[in-house]
């Protein structure tokens, strides 16, 4: 955090948004058992832990609309965008309750794409 020092006011928030934006983002790829959990050092997937990371990102893209760079606006919609294939990746792949799972891949992860069986 040293790094922050040498950075404006401006500067510096932004790079904190950003890291907001990555720590969800990896909440999210921890629970699709993309990454290792650093808590338990194993592969850990929990969809619903996925979906939440998800819905904090599309709340955070939507309250802040026309208020963000471009750089950030941009970091945040490829953060989503990856996070969403992936889901829906993980959905299509099955869980143990498969059925509650493709509900909630159709339901709200603020995807604007429609979903076909």
């Amino acid at each position: 955090m040293d790094d922050l020092k040498n950075l404006n006011e401006d500067q510096q928030k932004q790079l904190l948004f950003m890291m907001l934006v990555q720590q969800h983002q990896q909440i999210g790829m921890m629970g699709l058992g993309k990454i290792k959990n650093p808590a338990t050092d194993k592969i850990e997937r929990d969809l619903g832990s996925a979906k939440y990371a998800i819905d904090t990102l599309n709340a955070l893209a939507e309250y802040t609309k026309g208020n963000l760079p471009n750089e950030l606006k941009s970091y945040l919609d490829q953060s989503l965008t990856n996070l969403r294939l992936n889901y829906a990746d993980e959905v299509k792949k099955g869980d143990t309750n498969s059925a509650s799972s493709k509900e909630e891949a159709q339901g709200d992860t603020g995807s604007s794409e429609t979903k076909e069986d």
